[in-house]
């Protein structure tokens, strides 16, 4: 029986990943690294600072991280205004504020899920906000869902996540949630 719902951020509440991509292709452009895009969405959800310093290592390529993390989240906060929510997901959420305690568990930057959580204006619907700052691990591994659950304090079995890439669906199932796929209800 579900007792909590945690929404991912980008993506799911947010259209906000071609924003993402597009930031993270120039700030690495700039270092010499190409960024492909499948490349990109395929680890949607997985932290930028465990993934661009793998795809960089994969590429035989030195960058300096924080320098490209900058330069994206610069580009990023330039078109914020734009950002759109995802009506369907965030009717959900509407639909089952008070009803559920509800969290957001995001692999981005807690400033930047703020930031777009705010621009939609929903980020005082949630209990609380986990962020790739909270845990060391980020998707696939589950540990940012149980983080969320054990903040609602939740049975993370009683839990149900929306989510939109592969490896926070495979988080949630890691960490023994039901989760649904929001790609097939949008």
């Amino acid at each position: 029986m579900i007792q909590a719902l945690i929404f991912d951020c980008d993506g799911t509440l947010t259209d906000s990943m071609p924003a993402h991509y597009a930031g993270w292709r120039d700030a690495l452009s700039q270092q010499g690294m190409t960024l492909a895009e499948e490349t990109f969405f395929a680890h949607c959800g997985t932290p930028s600072r465990i993934l661009i310093p793998r795809l960089a290592a994969e590429s035989d390529i030195q960058i300096d991280y924080a320098k490209a993390l900058d330069a994206k989240e610069t580009f990023f906060l330039q078109s914020i205004d734009l950002l759109q929510a995802i009506d369907p997901i965030v009717q959900i959420a509407s639909e089952n504020r008070g009803k559920f305690p509800m969290a957001v568990a995001s692999g981005g930057t807690r400033r930047l899920v703020q930031l777009q959580l705010q621009q939609i204006n929903i980020i005082d619907w949630f209990d609380h906000v986990v962020t790739s700052e909270d845990t060391e691990k980020g998707k696939p591994d589950p540990d940012i869902f149980l983080e969320a659950a054990k903040r609602l304090g939740v049975a993370p079995n009683a839990c149900q996540v929306y989510e939109d890439g592969e490896p926070g669906i495979e988080a949630a199932r890691r960490a023994g949630m039901s989760c649904i796929d929001i790609r097939k209800l949008i």
